[in-house]
C-alpha cells in the first residue's frame, strides 16, 4: 500500500527524491508518535548512491541496495582505500517487488497510466484518491 506519493516530473530521475519520500513516512502505531524509521530500505540499484547510503546509515536503517558494476569496479579500483563492498541481503531484496506491484495497481486507473491530466495538481489528486482507495479496500477486506 502505498505511504508517501511525490510527485515529480516525467524527465527527472527518481532518485534525488530518495531522502523527501522517506522524510515524509508517517506509520501510525496503536499508542503514541507515528513511525519515522523504517527498519529496511529495499530499492533497485538506481538509489546505489554515496548520498543515500549515508543517509540511511546516519538514520539507522539497514539498505537492501545492490551495489551497481561501476560503483563497485571503482571501489576496488582503489584497493584497501576503497573501503569494504556494500552490505546486501538477496532474500530481503526479493521482497523489493511489493512496490513494484503497488506501482502496478496505481496505474490500474487509465487516467494514471497514461497521464489525461496534464496539470500537476490534478493528477496529484488522482494519485491521493487512488491511493485512498487501495487502503479502504485493504481496510474492508481485512474487517
Amino acid at each position: 500500500m502505498p505511504l508517501v506519493l511525490v510527485l515529480t516530473p516525467g524527465q527527472a530521475a527518481d532518485c534525488p527524491r530518495f531522502i523527501t519520500v522517506l522524510d515524509k513516512i508517517r506509520v501510525p502505531g496503536p499508542v503514541g508518535r507515528p513511525r519515522t524509521r523504517p527498519e529496511a530500505v529495499a530499492a533497485d540499484k538506481a538509489y546505489s548512491s554515496k548520498a543515500n547510503r549515508a543517509y540511511l546509515r546516519r538514520r539507522r536503517i539497514t539498505a537492501v541496495i545492490p551495489e551497481k558494476t561501476d560503483q563497485a569496479t571503482n571501489r576496488k579500483k582503489k584497493g584497501s582505500a576503497g573501503g569494504r563492498p556494500v552490505g546486501f541481503d538477496p532474500e530481503r531484496y526479493q521482497q523489493r517487488n511489493t512496490v513494484e506491484r503497488c506501482f502496478q495497481k496505481i496505474k490500474t486507473w487509465r487516467g494514471l497510466a497514461t497521464r489525461y491530466d496534464k496539470a500537476p495538481e490534478s493528477y496529484e489528486a488522482g494519485l491521493h484518491l487512488r491511493g485512498s482507495i487501495m487502503w479502504l479496500k485493504l481496510l474492508t477486506s481485512t474487517t
